[in-house]
């Protein structure tokens, strides 16, 4: 078997594609974006003519996934845990009508919201949508788990999620592959009303659903990723989901047999895998990344007064990301954080890089709305949600994808003028454009501007959707032509720049100013593509 040095979304990646991945959906959110773009890179999948562009946004990318499964073919979609929340409509009814071809949707969570607005976590979808749900806790488990996903959502007819954390995803380990079986063949689905959930069908398909989630905690696909050892104490026993696994092993690995673990992979499980343990223990403490899920289901299960500790009464921190320290003082052990390590580097703030567009965009922008007063900036998620620390402090919020364009409606609405929201290209063509409809069919006296840099910058770069159709969209949208406006921001553009944003906030009507330039980051790349070319 082949061995590769691979991140915790290479491995997802390619035992997706060891295991007949047809296609593959997503659009970028660290920490998930390495997988879509490791099957991108990869020649197998070039030579198998594997689907793997990118989608607007993870709404149309679960739904893409979802008609492939109708053909019969394996997919696999891959988000960040708030696109989750976007993709929410199709994810849930997908466990309504059921899959032909194996689905997967995974989902990477960010604990300690290294680079998100929040950290939910993901299981309580697979709970409330009623479909299985994979947690590695490492990144062999994670490659082996992908072909046990593909078999379990075909054996059943439903999708399956896959949860994984920051920690996992972007951490390296060696991962032993497994020979690659060939992809499905077209075969579309036997029922021709499977995917019809009009009511009087949907009533029957989740009275089936509800059945098939109690059947398949016994599946054996989930139930080999939790396993039980013993141990001599009988004080407390551990239940460790996920990666935490791994957390407890550094603390105990010496006298692991002291402890009776419960180490959980897999969801739904069974009642008598926790009474198992429990049965055992005088006490139990919880390891989880993330929320309180198997803690709050115990405490629904058990109803023998056994003491639980956990994240809900703060043996473990209610919130971010569990570690190797934070497992040993719940385990009472000794703990060394480090104080006494000299700072060798100087904590600085994040800060646009040099060259980007965005700060001499925002510069226009300040010296423009100046006149005006503050708090009329509704901002977005991307790079240029960085204004809204020193020097610029241009903006007022950063809500969720494409927020900034309804938010300075709705202000509008409440007499805010001018109200001006700024959002980026790729986020306009993943959440925007609906708002700027709203915005044209209400007259709504705003200024949408577009920092138009031609690519997904904050997520590394990955193709936009937007690039060379942003003025068609706006003018498809119902956004009067002339006030369509593009400019360049640039130093030696500054007072036109300053000008045109004036004019336009004193419009009391829809206007767009596309403010383009290429990301900084990303021209750099191109050139130097370019010159080892030549």
């Amino acid at each position: 078997m082949k061995k590769l040095l691979l991140l915790g979304d290479e491995a997802i990646a390619q035992a997706a594609l060891d295991a007949g991945l047809s296609g593959m959906y997503a659009y970028p959110g660290t920490p998930s974006t390495e997988i879509m773009e490791y099957i991108q890179a990869s020649p197998e999948a070039a030579d198998r003519k594997v689907h793997r562009e990118w989608s607007s946004n993870e709404k149309t990318a679960m739904e893409a996934a979802l008609g492939m499964s109708y053909a019969g073919k394996r997919a696999m979609v891959a988000m960040k845990h708030v696109g989750l929340n976007v993709a929410a409509d199709g994810f849930i009814n997908s466990a309504m009508t059921g899959v032909n071809g194996g689905l997967i949707v995974v989902s990477a969570d960010d604990p300690s919201m290294h680079s998100s607005q929040n950290e939910q976590d993901s299981r309580f979808y697979g709970r409330f949508a009623l479909v299985p749900c994979f947690e590695p806790s490492n990144q062999q488990e994670a490659y082996e788990m992908i072909f046990d996903a593909f078999e379990l959502s075909e054996k059943f007819r439903i999708p399956v999620l896959f949860r994984i954390t920051t920690r996992l995803a972007h951490s390296r380990a060696s991962v032993s592959g497994r020979e690659p079986v060939p992809e499905k063949k077209l075969t579309l689905p036997e029922d021709p009303g499977q995917f019809v959930l009009l009511p009087a069908i949907a009533r029957k398909k989740y009275k089936n659903l509800l059945s098939t989630f109690e059947t398949v905690k016994y599946d054996f696909r989930l139930g080999k990723y939790n396993n039980f050892s013993d141990g001599r104490k009988r004080e407390l026993g551990i239940i460790a989901c996920g990666i935490a696994y791994n957390y407890l092993m550094e603390n105990i690995s010496d006298a692991a047999d002291d402890f009776p673990v419960l180490k959980i992979s897999a969801y739904p499980f069974t009642k008598e895998l926790i009474v198992d343990i429990t049965s055992r223990c005088d006490e139990i403490l919880v390891l989880e990344e993330g929320a309180p899920v198997v803690e709050e289901a115990l405490r629904g299960i058990l109803d023998n007064g056994i003491k639980i500790y956990g994240r809900l009464d703060g043996t473990v921190p209610r919130d971010g990301e569990l570690n190797p320290s934070i497992v040993a003082r719940a385990l009472g052990l000794p703990v060394s954080f480090g104080d006494n390590v000299p700072a060798v580097v100087k904590m600085r703030p994040p800060s646009f890089c040099k060259g980007c567009g965005h700060a001499d965009m925002f510069t226009a922008l300040n010296e423009a709305v100046n006149p005006f007063g503050p708090g009329r900036v509704f901002s977005d998620i991307g790079c240029y949600t960085l204004a809204a620390l020193p020097p610029y402090c241009s903006i007022i919020s950063c809500v969720d994808m494409g927020a900034s364009v309804t938010m300075s409606v709705g202000a509008a609405d409440a007499g805010l003028f001018p109200s001006i929201a700024v959002i980026g290209d790729s986020t306009f063509t993943h959440s925007g454009m609906t708002g700027l409809l709203d915005a044209v069919v209400k007259n709504s006296p705003v200024t949408i501007i577009i920092t138009d840099n031609s690519t997904t910058g904050m997520t590394g770069g990955q193709q936009s959707q937007a690039t060379g159709r942003l003025r068609q969209i706006c003018e498809g949208l119902g956004v009067a032509s002339e006030h369509v406006i593009e400019i360049v921001p640039l130093r030696k553009n500054h007072d036109e720049n300053v000008r045109i944003m004036r004019e336009e906030f004193e419009y009391k009507d829809v206007s767009v100013i596309i403010a383009s330039r290429e990301c900084i980051q990303t021209a750099t790349r191109r050139k130097r593509t370019e010159a080892s070319a030549e």
